[in-house]
């Protein structure tokens, strides 16, 4: 990069209210790296003609081979408007499903975005997701409709039809932003009633009530919001051949040659105006009177008359004519060119250039960081529960900083970083050879022509001299030969340890500033997610600085900048100071920072909330090297690929397995490559993915597997069988099954009986529980909070959601069966937090309710009781609900109803420590789901819990009270046996994985692409033509256990003309019983009595018993003799 270019651009960083930050969002193949290189373009980073072929953002090699990004880079670029000169730090993201948490890291930096929407495919599903994750990060969006070539060359539109179809496209993405702006305006809308309902109470005022029945979006302006382009905010362009057709810039041409003013064109070339040639005006109505819009008119018909003379029919007068016309100069070379496209753009990229109208509209239209909403910094503040005026002064006050993003020497500096990528070391600024200057090299060269000369000198003495004298010239030549050789080492600023560090990969902090100046070499503290900023003030003393020697704050550590960078795609340049309202590049926090951390020098500040990811990490194998003797590079090498991958999870878990969780296929992939080429550096070997399942009850049938109706038959045969494996001499005299299914269990030292029942949660329930699943966590953390007498300031959202949450359930549990059902909620499970309930059905136990932070100052009066060893019971039903009977999976959809718990008083502890007990034991139960989390094969999502000295110190003081002891470890044995053969007792079932799974093809592939989705158990929910071209979308859900390889083998058979996206949905249930057997004599007929038809739920479930090493009960050979044939007998 030139040095002028760059001192430029460290001027433009100190003025932030000429810098944009942007990110380029887009579903796959939309074209947005093509834009981009546009974009780069237009600074002479590259050249014009390699715009579109080189993709200069996409930097790794897969990247190139694949097609499509799968990070997200950055770029710093400058542009002038008139005198104003402007900073844009762009960044690139990926379009495709597996890599949308890099989308995430982008978003959370930037204050606008580009999104780029195909002009044939339109609104696609991953458009939806980046439109949204734009809303929840309060970032404003422009639209660039790309590919407009393709409504030439492809589908052979007329500027008319094109016209009504760029009217639809816009009418899509206009509804998807409505969407989101209807639901936020219903939730401010709610909260409002709800403040004038308290406000009325308090007031209790008589007379006639008046009720507003709006909905709050009559009243609301929401114009802004929408893409139109008479506002500005819309582009429409062809990356791939160099032009695009800004209203600006036609307003512009047109204005001077009809003598029509630019503001009236800009507002009229866009909507239902046409021109009248008679009056030179510009009219209303053109639909009604059957004329020609003034954008067909106008912009369209010159854009596909170029095309028709220069691609469809090649005239080459006529090229001539329009080139004279619009004053552009060609190239012999380009005139004379074989194709057409050559041709096209050199003249696009004279006439319309694309970086114009882009960099202009987002100039003006994009917020620049002094701009920031003070609804995006609370936002960004407000962390889980904690509401934004309940944090101490001196945070709220750092408020003003973000607003202000003041780069004084006073102003506190806040950075986010937003991810960690890595580095080829050989890439960083001080390791690369620096340019020498003119003086330098006119120094090098008299030095090399005095050696020369002293050689020659030599030469010539040698010659004239004996044999001995000739050996001593000969080894001064050698030594000046060796000087010689000296010459081109000081070009290269490398350090003399370069060659050991070659190898190694760097990371650097891809971060912004949101307040202050960073220095290179400042200390600056590191504030972990946990972080509270209310215990660190009472800790540290005021004025502190990350320099000082500071006590010990839980998730406080310090940080150095040891080296600042500004982001040029590939390249990385050194910086000693960045301004706020900028993006940049920080090294030397590899040891300090995970993947994403908020830096300050103030200890004031809060953690920024965490990013949004839209796709779930769902894919998992087990890696191990190929040498066993390479394990510790593996671990090391899984460590730095934990760090680069935002998305990524790397997991040891207890049989010793290295498991690595990714979102998909293609992430898979590009993590085992990284493995293998750059962390590691060694042959691995990867075992096939490990597909979660999920184990549930279900009602019992009312038909058979022939339809029959089932008679007593069916359930005598369920018991018998319970009742079997009991005889067998396991537990016969502790275990008894009733004929409902209620098990009553008693511990070996006879002291406690429980008695257990498992009842299946009706589906509406198991999915509001999984959708809640982080409210559920923050719920069970009040508790915890209450429980241990500490307050907690909640935001009133949080309690008006739990409140809704206790409301749904109470609504969706309805009936006799399940009566006051949520208030005896005793435990959500597993980890506490899952989609699973703990039921108190005991008679005369009333334990303190999981809804107790909702109850409002009512501690007076006779407050309900924990019983002892209460805890041991929520931790056998944490332990029964981590891992089921079936093939060791969490349960799912499954409530545990305890209606039985007796416990003999010779062993009972005193009372008074109950309550300190149930705070260690719950500390216990997190730590055995951290065991258990072991054997499960879905901890991979979860979050594993170990205990730390906190918890060590609680068990001491707990031990007194045998919380620990025999009584409370048989309990949570006897409860984990108690509902696991509850479980038993119901029908079992077992639930899949399912993706969604969307895919565009062609009339001529679509029965191919049923035929393979029939194949793999996918089922198509609907299908429906995109209107204006040949395309149709299919909408199917897949399940994860069949999709690898799907994506190839559509690709395959479709040869390449349709290509799906999948995305985690849901999860549901296998229909087959894996445990069925013919009971019937309709069945035996039907399916024989070895019944051994394909069973999917059995071939799974023994699939992952197989790979967990738990027993499988198949035959391997039935019959070991050789077949013969009859031939043979004879």
């Amino acid at each position: 990069m030139g040095h002028t270019s760059l001192e430029k651009i460290i001027a433009l960083q100190r003025n932030p209210a000429n810098i944009r930050n942007l990110c380029i969002l887009a579903h796959v193949d939309h074209g947005k790296t093509t834009l981009a290189d546009c974009l780069v373009a237009s600074n002479g980073i590259i050249s014009n003609r390699l715009a579109g072929k080189l993709r200069y953002l996409d930097s790794r090699e897969d990247e190139q081979i694949r097609g499509i990004t799968m990070k997200s880079s950055a770029i710093s670029l400058l542009y002038a408007i008139g005198e104003k000169e402007y900073l844009l730090n762009l960044i690139d993201s990926p379009g495709h499903v597996d890599f949308s948490s890099e989308v995430s890291t982008a978003v959370r930096l930037c204050d606008g975005a580009i999104v780029v929407i195909d002009a044939v495919e339109g609104v696609c599903p991953q458009t939806q997701v980046v439109l949204r994750q734009a809303w929840l990060e309060n970032i404003r969006p422009v639209l660039v409709v790309n590919k407009m070539d393709r409504l030439i060359t492809e589908l052979k539109l007329t500027s008319q039809e094109a016209y009504i179809h760029l009217q639809k496209i816009l009418e899509q993405v206009n509804a998807v932003t409505g969407t989101l702006f209807t639901s936020k305006v219903l939730e401010e809308r709610a909260e409002k009633e709800k403040e004038e309902k308290e406000e009325k109470e308090s007031e209790a005022s008589g007379g006639d009530q008046v009720y507003d029945w709006s909905a709050g979006l009559e009243e609301t302006d929401d114009s802004h919001l929408y893409f139109s382009p008479d506002q500005g905010n819309v582009v429409f362009a062809s990356a791939i051949d160099g032009w695009d057709s800004g209203m600006a810039q036609f307003a512009h041409i047109y204005s001077q040659r009809m003598g029509i003013r630019a503001e009236v064109l800009l507002k009229t070339l866009w909507g239902d105006f046409y021109l009248n040639a008679k009056a030179k005006k510009i009219m209303k109505g053109a639909q009604a009177k059957g004329k020609k819009p003034l954008f067909v008119q106008l912009v369209l018909d010159n854009i596909w008359s170029l095309y028709d003379a220069v691609v469809t029919r090649r005239d080459k007068e006529k090229v001539e004519k329009m080139v004279t016309s619009l004053g552009v100069k060609l190239m012999a070379r380009d005139s004379r060119h074989s194709d057409p496209k050559v041709l096209l753009s050199a003249i696009c990229s004279q006439w319309l250039p694309v970086s114009q109208a882009v960099l202009s509209m987002v100039c003006e239209k994009l917020p620049s960081p002094l701009d920031m909403a003070a609804e995006r910094v609370e936002k960004l503040m407000s962390v889980g529960a904690r509401r934004f005026d309940s944090l101490p002064k001196e945070t709220q006050e750092l408020k003003q900083a973000f607003l202000q993003c003041s780069s004084e020497e006073n102003a506190p500096v806040i950075v986010f970083v937003s991810k960690m990528f890595a580095v080829d070391t050989k890439a960083l600024p001080q390791n690369k050879q620096r340019p020498l200057t003119q003086e330098e090299i006119a120094q090098r060269r008299e030095l090399a022509r005095q050696r020369h000369a002293d050689r020659l000198a030599a030469n010539q003495q040698a010659e004239n001299q004996d044999g001995h004298t000739h050996l001593g010239s000969m080894s001064q030549e050698t030594q000046s030969v060796g000087d010689n050789t000296e010459i081109p080492l000081p070009i290269c600023s490398r350090p003399p340890a370069f060659e050991d560090e070659g190898t190694k990969e760097t990371f650097v902090a891809f971060a912004r500033v949101y307040s202050g100046v960073v220095k290179r070499g400042q200390r600056m503290f590191v504030l972990g997610p946990k972080f509270d900023p209310t215990q660190a003030l009472s800790m540290l003393s005021e004025g502190c600085s990350a320099s000082d020697a500071l006590p010990a704050v839980p998730h406080l550590s310090c940080c150095s900048m040891e080296s600042l960078y500004l982001l040029m795609g590939r390249e990385l340049e050194g910086l000693e100071e960045v301004p706020s309202g900028n993006i940049l590049g920080i090294g030397g926090l590899e040891e300090c920072v995970l993947k994403s951390a908020t830096l300050s020098t103030s200890p004031a500040c809060p953690p920024f909330t965490p990013l949004n990811f839209e796709a779930a990490a769902i894919v998992r194998v087990a890696i191990e090297p190929k040498h066993p003797s390479e394990m510790p590079k593996l671990v090391h090498g899984m460590r730095l690929l934990n760090q680069a991958d935002p998305c990524a999870e790397v997991l040891i878990q207890e049989t010793g397995e290295h498991v690595l969780v990714t979102a998909g296929e293609v992430h898979l992939q590009r993590c085992l490559d990284d493995l293998r080429d750059r962390f590691a550096k060694i042959e691995i070997s990867a075992s096939k993915p490990i597909i979660p399942f999920r184990e549930t009850v279900v009602r019992p049938p009312k038909v058979d597997m022939v339809n029959e109706e089932v008679g007593k038959q069916q359930k005598v045969a369920i018991i018998h069988q319970v009742k079997e494996e009991v005889s067998q001499g396991r537990l016969s005299d502790t275990l008894h099954v009733d004929s409902s299914g209620l098990v009553t269990l008693t511990t070996p030292n006879r002291l406690a009986t429980v008695a257990v029942r498992a009842i299946p949660l009706p589906q509406d329930v198991t999915r509001l529980l999984e959708d809640s699943s982080e409210l559920i966590r923050t719920l069970e953390q009040l508790n915890m909070s209450l429980r241990e007498g500490r307050r907690i300031d909640v935001s009133p959202r949080t309690l008006e959601a739990i409140t809704e949450l206790k409301s749904q359930l109470e609504s969706l549990l309805q009936g006799r069966k399940w009566r006051n059902t949520v208030e005896r909620i005793w435990a959500f499970g597993p980890r506490r937090y899952g989609p699973n309930i703990l039921l108190n059905s005991v008679e005369g136990y009333h334990r303190p309710s999981v809804w107790q932070c909702l109850v409002k100052g009512e501690r007076s009066g006779e407050a309900p009781v924990v019983r002892d060893f209460d805890n041991s019971i929520v931790s056998g039903f944490q332990l029964a609900t981590l891992s089921g009977p079936m093939c060791e999976e969490p349960l799912m959809g499954v409530c545990f109803s305890v209606e039985q718990w007796d416990i003999q008083s010779s062993s009972e502890p005193q009372h008074q420590d109950s309550v300190e007990e149930d705070s260690a034991s719950h500390e216990a139960s997190g730590d055995g789901t951290s065991t258990a989390e072991g054997t499960s094969e879905t901890s991979a999502q979860a979050e594993g819990i170990t205990a730390g000295p906190s918890q060590a110190k609680r068990r001491t003081e707990a031990g007194s009270v045998d919380c620990y002891g025999p009584v409370s470890g048989q309990l949570i044995a006897a409860m984990k046996d108690a509902c696991r053969h509850a479980f038993q007792a119901q029908p079992q079932r077992l639930m899949a994985a399912m993706y969604t799974c969307e895919i565009m093809a062609t009339a001529e592939v679509l029965g191919r692409v049923y035929g393979v989705l029939g194949k793999r158990e996918g089922r198509v929910l609907h299908e429906e033509m995109k209107e204006g071209t040949d395309m149709f979308i299919i909408k199917a859900i897949l399940p994860v256990a069949e999709s690898f390889g799907f994506a190839d083998e559509i690709r395959k058979r479709t040869s390449g003309l349709a290509s799906p996206q999948l995305v985690f949905s849901h999860w549901e249930v296998i229909s087959s019983d894996p445990y069925w057997v013919p009971t019937t004599e309709e069945e035996y007929l039907h399916f024989g009595e070895k019944a051994d038809s394909a069973n999917q739920a059995l071939k799974y479930m023994n699939a992952v018993r197989r790979r967990k090493g738990l027993y499988v009960e198949e035959k391997i050979v039935e019959h070991a003799e050789k077949q013969r044939t009859l031939s043979k007998n004879k």
